[in-house]
């Protein structure tokens, strides 16, 4: 293994007698896809938990300037602690670079039909209100997500993350429930 590191990773490990210095060192998580747990669990209220966790993830990606571009629920994934996490990472970009628009009313019936969008899009153009059909929902993970977390599916919500950070404010993210905070924070979020 040694000598591996050391022919492999030459700009990052250093040997020197028994010790190995890693200087950079990239971990994953093994988790499962959100869309092979999903098809895996079989009650209901476990499903609809797990998916309203996704709404969760996109506003805490929202809160840090982060757009993942690629909602799939294939690019979600389950810890074996049972969080869930974003993991594909080759369409993130900035919230601020993105361009939130309300999908065009259309016009005429062909409009309406049409297999291509009629109205210009741009580059950078995002329109919440598909989301609904690129996260695939089904009926009961559809209306658990849409009870929680339905502002996700409108422009509005997108705008105002992004005023946030176009004023350089900081919007505190917790990953974990209050209870299992250190205590300094929890006594903090009852004091608001």
């Amino acid at each position: 293994m040694r000598r591996e590191l050391e022919s492999v990773a030459t700009e990052t490990v250093a040997c020197s007698g028994d010790s190995v210095v890693i200087r950079h060192l990239y971990t994953e998580r093994r988790l499962r896809p959100l869309d092979v747990y999903l098809s895996e669990v079989r009650r209901r209220t476990r499903r609809a938990t797990r998916w309203s966790s996704t709404g969760r993830v996109l506003r805490d990606l929202a809160a840090t300037n982060i757009f993942p571009g690629d909602m799939l629920l294939k690019n979600f994934g389950v810890t074996r602690h049972g969080r869930l996490i974003f993991y594909d990472y080759d369409e993130l970009c900035l919230l601020t670079d993105c361009n939130f628009r309300m999908l065009p009313q259309p016009r005429t019936d062909l409009e309406e039909v049409a297999s291509e969008p009629w109205f210009y899009v741009g580059e950078r153009d995002i329109f919440p209100e598909e989301f609904r059909s690129f996260l695939g929902l089904r009926k009961s993970l559809l209306h658990t997500f849409l009870a929680h977390h339905e502002e996700l599916l409108r422009v509005e919500f997108w705008h105002r993350m992004q005023d946030l950070h176009h004023r350089g404010e900081v919007v505190d993210i917790f990953p974990y429930r209050s209870s299992r905070r250190l205590r300094e924070y929890q006594d903090e979020e009852l004091r608001r």
